[in-house]
């Protein structure tokens, strides 16, 4: 059977992209899928769909504090809200980490594996360990961190201002949009010619379903390991 290919529309600002971005990578050679990461743009989708941030709206945001907290222990991924989130989140953004992912994506845009590494650790570092994600001097570390070279970052932060990159990110938030999207994390799966689209982190249970696959829970090898 063909691999079913399986989009994720992600920005290393949201918090539950990056559960669901482990779940998928975990789940990559564990379902027959072929997962394509999209990095992009959520003030563009936010912007252009007219949605509010969670963090704007005072009781989601308590609620987002707590939810958050117990589904770090449930999805095994070492997430920290932010010292200051509101700073973070929306007054530092994500723009210059994204096009950073984005010019990595163009470099390597026959293998993900880089994509992969940079933005986990850009995830890390404002969701994990409290850090920052627009200057320079903090793209260059989570590179360095995910296996580049220190001429590789140098070249990947010039890529990152070009023309080509800037519209390439464009353009994937605009596919973002084409399918509908009004946030992050957005997964696409392609079946039968048709796509299925999924918001959130908790649908993997009805994916799973739709493209012929077994859920069973955020940590496959886990669950393989005590059996």
């Amino acid at each position: 059977m063909s691999r079913k290919v399986v989009e994720l529309f992600y920005d290393v600002v949201s918090p539950y992209s990056w559960l669901g971005f482990e779940v998928l990578c975990r789940y990559r050679n564990v379902w027959n899928i072929d997962l394509k990461l999209k990095p992009a743009f959520l003030g563009g989708v936010m912007h252009s769909s007219g949605n509010r941030p969670p963090g704007m709206v005072p009781n989601k945001f308590l609620y987002m504090v707590t939810d958050l907290h117990r589904l770090a222990e449930y999805f095994g991924v070492p997430l920290s809200q932010p010292s200051n989130p509101a700073e973070a989140m929306f007054e530092k953004g994500s723009l210059p980490a994204m096009r950073f992912v984005t010019a990595v994506a163009e470099k390597h845009k026959d293998d993900d594996v880089l994509v992969e590494k940079v933005s986990r650790e850009l995830w890390k570092r404002i969701w994990s360990t409290d850090q920052d994600i627009t200057q320079p001097a903090s793209l260059t570390e989570a590179g360095l961190k995910a296996g580049l070279s220190a001429s590789e970052v140098e070249e990947l932060l010039l890529l990152a201002t070009s023309q080509t990159v800037k519209d390439k990110l464009k353009n994937v938030t605009k596919q973002a949009l084409d399918h509908k999207g009004f946030g992050f994390p957005l997964t696409v799966c392609h079946v039968n010619g048709k796509p299925e689209v999924f918001f959130g982190s908790d649908r993997f249970e009805l994916m799973a379903h739709c493209i012929g696959e077994k859920w069973v829970g955020p940590q496959p090898t886990k669950l393989t390991a005590k059996m």
